[in-house]
């Protein structure tokens, strides 16, 4: 077994205002075993490494820069730098519970088929603000927000998959897919995701485990820009473009993704009519229609790029 149980990983690009309670909760960590805490900065402009540096008395905290910019690639970064087993990933504009890598290690020590595990996420309003009341349970996911109850569930449908902001994968599993892919995952300001329900699909399909551990808690921040209609008209947008995208990756382009995705935007307009006294579904619905213009036109770029014609 090695001297570091499991490594504790935060990715950040220009997140210096939230990154140190990030550092500071890792570090409070109630875990008898050797841990570490890996900072890799993705090409931040901002006091990011500074922030780190005013921690950097602490022999558990490594810092890496990673000068590619994408999600994607600072987490395979992160996985090369740390020396555990189990790799627990961390969001920079999240908070860990206490018990958060105590629990997520245990699972992994008890469960040699376990490959992909994450706990549950709570938000945290920005001062004096509440939750809109135009703001629906189903896009308050797209805020972080998970919960599937108060006991441990092993996931078996890819849409269920561990929030990114509060995920750990087993490096065994992790190096036996080739990483992290980097054409999904966040890329600057782009809003690109998927990248974990493609890895719980590669779980599942190789007969792996994927768990939600309730007790494995984490909380997210909400930026308060992102309580903004155009936020989340922008979000469903990027990820209509990321679900196009995970399928061409799979080997599933085509003529059939014009008519999936055309029978998806009426579902969602008429949905949105059907919700229309209902500001919170309705708006739901309606991103949910614009989410898949998003997914049409990555799938007409897609036919029409020049390695679909030859």
């Amino acid at each position: 077994m090695p001297d570091t149980q499991i490594s504790a990983i935060i990715c950040t690009h220009n997140r210096d205002t939230y990154l140190g309670a990030a550092i500071d909760s890792l570090l409070a960590q109630d875990f008898a075993a050797d841990f570490e805490i890996v900072v890799v900065d993705n090409g931040s402009s901002d006091r990011t490494r500074e922030v780190v540096e005013q921690r950097a008395h602490n022999p558990r905290l490594k810092y890496v820069f990673e000068p590619t910019i994408g999600l994607s690639v600072a987490r395979n970064t992160g996985a090369k730098v740390a020396s555990g087993d189990i790799l627990a990933y961390l969001d920079d504009d999240a908070v860990a519970s206490k018990g958060w890598l105590q629990v997520l290690y245990f699972a992994y020590y008890n469960n040699s088929k376990l490959a992909i595990a994450g706990g549950k996420v709570t938000l945290i309003w920005p001062q004096g603000i509440e939750q809109p009341r135009w703001l629906s349970p189903g896009l308050a996911a797209n805020l972080g927000a998970y919960d599937l109850g108060d006991s441990i569930i092993y996931i078996e449908q890819s849409g269920l998959t561990p929030r990114g902001l509060n995920y750990s994968i087993r490096r065994s599993f992790l190096e036996e897919i080739g990483g992290f892919d980097p054409h999904l995952g966040r890329v600057g300001k782009n809003l690109l995701s998927n990248e974990e329900l493609q890895m719980t699909e590669f779980a599942l399909q190789r007969n792996w485990q994927v768990a939600y551990l309730p007790e494995a808690l984490v909380a997210h921040h909400v930026a308060p820009e992102r309580l903004q209609r155009s936020w989340f008209l922008n979000r469903g947008w990027w990820q209509g473009i990321s679900e196009c995208y995970r399928e061409q990756l799979a080997g599933k382009a085509g003529i059939a993704q014009l008519q999936r995705g055309g029978e998806r935007f009426v579902r969602g307009l008429y949905k949105a009519l059907q919700y229309f006294s209902d500001p919170a579904e309705r708006f739901d619905k309606l991103v949910y229609a614009y989410g898949q213009i998003g997914y049409l036109n990555a799938a007409i770029q897609g036919l029409l790029s020049p390695s679909n014609k030859k």
